[in-house]
């Protein structure tokens, strides 16, 4: 099955060299790019792309409020892709915000070639690109600095289970599947179940999410 990507970035020898090494993979197809945010939710709505690669800082609309108004569609567009921010920088309140409003991760424009195109494959197959330590970080600072507003999220906590809120507490702190049913003694579909179950209690759209969530409602204390 071949991921359709776009590409939103304004610089165009970016969107030039990311277009060319992601067009070179026999599972890629890029359909389109565009130079801002407001261009790229535009393109978007035409193209249906499974991925979008958005940059942070742009003019004329920046790519945490392209995100959004693709991550939560007027109503009548049905259309969701997946987001992964793009940035220069590693600690970035901007991303933080746009993994709040449902991205699925965020590459540093440096990273090398390889790790760019296994980020677009993992956040196509419906994962969040949460391995780098940096994004983990980046959550944890800004989940800090709001700590003050965790009363509603904490109050969701309570409809889940303990093994739920194990599994949650494992995801918040990097763990992939694999390592939380060593972690727990489980087989690592019953992890999946659990995982699943989680995103679905408390109405989010993937892992990313669940990790922003899990700092903001206290389960999780940045330094931990």
């Amino acid at each position: 099955m071949t991921t359709r990507v776009i590409i939103v970035d304004d610089q165009a020898m970016v969107r030039a060299g990311f277009a060319a090494l992601l067009a070179a993979q026999s599972d890629i197809d890029v359909v389109g790019e565009a130079p801002d945010g407001a261009q790229g939710v535009e393109l978007s709505r035409r193209t249906h792309p499974d991925v979008v690669l958005m940059d942070v800082r742009m003019p004329e609309m920046d790519g945490l409020e392209a995100a959004r108004r693709l991550l939560e569609p007027a109503p009548g567009v049905t259309h969701r892709p997946r987001v992964l921010m793009l940035t220069t920088f590693d600690v970035d309140d901007y991303v933080y915000e746009a993994l709040r409003a449902g991205a699925s991760g965020f590459l540093l424009k440096d990273a090398p070639p390889a790790d760019l195109i296994a980020a677009v494959r993992v956040v196509a197959s419906g994962d969040a690109l949460l391995a780098p330590s940096v994004t983990r970080r980046l959550i944890a600072d800004f989940a800090k600095q709001r700590s003050a507003v965790r009363g509603k999220p904490a109050l969701r906590l309570k409809g889940l289970t303990e093994r739920e809120t194990e599994v949650l507490t494992l995801v918040a702190r990097g763990q992939s599947n694999g390592e939380i049913a060593q972690t727990l003694v489980l087989a690592e579909q019953t992890v999946k179940t659990h995982v699943s179950r989680v995103l679905t209690k408390l109405g989010l759209r993937d892992r990313a999410q669940a990790v922003v969530f899990a700092y903001e409602s206290g389960l999780v204390s940045p330094g931990e």
